[in-house]
């Protein structure tokens, strides 16, 4: 990865709030709104297409930290749009301010480090750790 070239990065991800997009479906509460955990999805999706055309042949990414602060509920039918921007990389840590909204409304707001790994090193390092289990 070039650090230099993909600080100020940009992506973006949108998504249309479904039933198995909530926090009913996930077990969370007993209401029909978006579930933080598809929250980070559509977050990190936005971060993976910052980083897809920086990366060499062979790495990929994987979200190492997280914060997220909600500012809004979203419910069903609902079109959301992720936005992240790299604001800083420091060795394979690209970290990135990431923003949700519902048309010009804030929905959530946070930070996203992604590292950059070798895909096949750190696949087998998962699957070693798996058979020793």
């Amino acid at each position: 990865m070039d650090s230099e070239a993909v600080l100020g990065a940009v992506g973006m991800a949108s998504l249309t709030v479904r039933p198995a997009d909530t926090s009913v479906a996930q077990a969370l509460n007993d209401l029909p709104i978006l579930a933080t955990p598809t929250l980070l999805n559509i977050f990190e999706g936005a971060c993976t297409t910052a980083l897809a055309e920086f990366l060499e042949s062979g790495e990929t990414s994987v979200t190492s930290q997280f914060s997220i602060k909600s500012h809004s509920a979203v419910g069903l039918g609902i079109e959301i749009r992720a936005n992240a921007r790299c604001i800083e990389v420091e060795s394979s840590i690209c970290k990135f301010e990431i923003e949700v909204h519902q048309g010009d409304k804030l929905i959530a707001s946070g930070n996203i480090d992604r590292k950059v790994v070798d895909r096949v090193s750190f696949a087998a390092r998962i699957a070693a750790e798996s058979i020793s289990r």
